[in-house]
């Protein structure tokens, strides 16, 4: 398969089937056309033109929010979505902007709206060489299921700090103390651009490596990872190399990792396209 592919398959989104998702005439996201009915119903929002926008007497952030999370609800209960997360994420028109309301997790690529997340690299140096640990998602989680993952990864919500969202996953996902966890080293970011199957939507993730002890073992509190393996970095590798078994994303993350360490060279094929297209 090659690196290069991961990084093509994370960035599969378009536009050609979505409809401009605009707010205070600023675009917050996309919606796919086939859910255009179904959110117009809703009384929530409202048809303008060529765009879709929240209704207009819903005029202030604290309305605006609430609007949404009664959508939300709505959305789970007709089984549009599969979860309702109470997780808020920000209405957002760039990175950097400030917040034009709140909308649960679960609509977030119903709404196609820009998403924020961690994903930490824990890495052990033994006297064979480094080894990263690994986590196997639980079989009955929904998304991606029974897939290879980090040892840490998870949403990031508004209002919660990096570093405290980042130890409280480090506790529930690996059963990491707080003095562990304080550790990781914040590496920068990925992005990336992706068709789910309820939309499209920009995600940006949040990268840390954290060095492990050795004689650290992971333990899961949330009862999302079916089980750890501590492998051979170069096994990481060619597992991402060579095909699918990893969760999607943690492709990208990983091959930012192999760059950084050394195990991706400047030398290597494609190496200016792969480093590159780590951020969209």
């Amino acid at each position: 398969m090659g690196y290069l592919e991961h990084i093509k398959i994370c960035n599969n989104f378009r536009e050609d089937d979505k409809i401009p998702f605009i707010l205070d005439d600023r675009q917050v996201g996309w919606i796919r056309e086939d859910f255009e009915e179904y959110l117009i119903k809703s009384s929530v929002f409202q048809k303008k033109e060529n765009f879709i926008t929240i209704d207009p007497k819903y005029k202030t952030f604290k309305e605006r929010t609430e609007a949404l999370d009664i959508f939300a609800k709505k959305a789970y209960k007709d089984r549009i979505t599969n979860i309702y997360m109470k997780e808020p994420y920000p209405v957002i028109e760039e990175i950097t902007s400030k917040p034009l309301s709140l909308a649960d997790r679960s609509i977030s690529t119903l709404l196609g709206l820009t998403s924020f997340g961690q994903h930490l690299n824990g890495y052990v140096k033994t006297k064979d060489g480094m080894k990263m640990w690994i986590a196997r998602r639980s079989y009955t989680k929904g998304y991606e299921a029974g897939k290879l993952d980090h040892l840490v990864a998870g949403g990031l919500p508004y209002g919660v700090g990096l570093r405290e969202n980042l130890q409280k996953e480090c506790y529930e996902e690996a059963g990491m103390d707080l003095k562990t966890a304080m550790k990781a080293k914040s590496t920068g970011f990925i992005s990336y651009r992706h068709e789910y199957t309820l939309g499209g939507k920009r995600d940006i993730i949040y990268c840390y490596d954290l060095q492990l002890p050795p004689d650290f073992i992971p333990k899961c509190t949330d009862g999302e990872v079916e089980e750890f393996y501590l492998m051979d970095i170069k096994e990481v590798a060619d597992i991402v190399k060579r095909g699918r078994e990893f969760k999607q994303n943690c492709n990208l993350v990983i091959i930012d990792f192999l760059i950084r360490h050394g195990y991706i060279k400047d030398e290597d094929k494609d190496y200016l396209k792969i480093a590159g297209g780590l951020i969209s």
